[in-house]
């Protein structure tokens, strides 16, 4: 049975924004350099038009996670131009039902994002979050069985802990470019056993981390 990825539509508006990303990339600024003083927003304003994309193989792989898992509430850290949403979107078509709760602090990606997310067909199945996502997912319900953390990388581990108490048991936690140097504290705390994860790397371009929430110490079995 065909599924929403191989839709013409669907196909045209990925296609699309793939192309564009790639013409964008050698302009790219490098968020995995040094340190910046700017703040989340000032970020944000200064790649409004960078599409910083999740690879293909890394949208499948979501597509396919999000199959399997049958989420009812999916949270996207990192909406941007909504490449990864449009996966995290078709696979909810096919599952028939699930929302994905996106956050973009850009106004212009928000804007971009909405229009990519309706001229595939796929709108329906998408609420974008304008603003910081710490405050924004606070209008986000439980229980959470899906979450893509490819927003700003210093920002990952803390947008995780404010969506721990409601994370369903079993929830999958997929976070994007584990290769950036500014991951590492966000690897050391998903991969130690005592926060209440069982955590593995994935081998797609600049590295994807995909970690099973257990439950906080205390309440497993």
């Amino acid at each position: 049975m065909p599924t929403t990825l191989h839709d013409p539509t669907f196909r045209g508006v990925l296609d699309r924004l793939r192309a564009a990303a790639a013409r964008d990339a050698d302009h790219l600024p490098h968020e995995d350099g040094p340190p910046t003083p700017l703040g989340a927003r000032e970020r944000a304003e200064s790649f409004q038009d960078c599409y910083l994309p999740v690879s293909e193989p890394g949208g499948e792989l979501l597509y396919c996670l999000a199959r399997a898992v049958r989420p009812t509430t999916v949270v996207e850290f990192g909406t941007s131009f909504a490449i990864s949403t449009l996966y995290l979107a078709a696979a909810l078509t096919d599952n028939g039902h699930g929302r994905v709760f996106g956050t973009e602090l850009s106004r212009t990606k928000v804007e971009s994002a909405r229009n990519n997310l309706a001229e595939a067909g796929l709108d329906d199945r998408v609420t974008i979050l304008p603003g910081d996502a710490r405050q924004a997912l606070a209008e986000v319900p439980g229980p959470v069985e899906l979450v893509l953390l490819d927003g700003w990388k210093d920002l990952c581990l803390p947008v995780l802990r404010l969506l721990e108490t409601r994370l369903a048991p079993g929830a999958l936690v997929v976070a994007d470019d584990i290769e950036f140097p500014a991951m590492a504290g966000y690897l050391a705390f998903v991969r130690d056993p005592a926060n209440g994860y069982v955590s593995v790397p994935f081998p797609v371009e600049d590295g994807m981390e995909i970690s099973c929430w257990t439950g906080p110490a205390g309440t497993r079995a």
